[in-house]
């Protein structure tokens, strides 16, 4: 059954490093600090990343001319959403679904700094 996680060993890393960020700092600083963290960590651990990439967003296989801008796209393929928040609400999940529809991509994570435990969600688009 593993065989069918998609970027299993990639995921596996970037939720690793969110880990360990979590367990440093702890919860309750702004998103932006973390995202700071985060694009340390990975150039440190040399995960291929771009920062606020934009992605362009797609309909019926026609290119749009809006664009999203994802905080994290990893391995050119993981999108990569960082939220501080108290808990984790549907609409970030909604928001990741969104962004892995309209792009194209096959995988995201969502990472919730701001509660007590780290919490992540990975998101598949079929």
């Amino acid at each position: 059954m593993d065989e069918k996680i998609i970027f299993k060993e990639e995921s596996y890393r970037i939720v690793g490093i969110c880990m360990e960020i979590h367990s440093g700092l702890g919860s309750g600083f702004l998103e932006a600090v973390y995202s700071e963290v985060l694009a340390k960590e990975f150039i440190k651990q040399k995960i291929p990343f771009e920062r606020e990439k934009k992605l362009d967003i797609y309909y019926n296989g026609e290119k749009l001319n809006k664009t999203y801008r994802v905080d994290f796209l990893c391995f050119d393929e993981i999108i990569v959403e960082i939220k501080s928040a108290v808990f984790m609400h549907d609409n970030f999940s909604k928001q990741l679904q969104n962004y892995l529809k309209a792009t194209n991509k096959k995988l995201g994570i969502l990472v919730n700094f701001g509660e007590k435990s780290l919490n992540y969600k990975r998101i598949i688009n079929l």
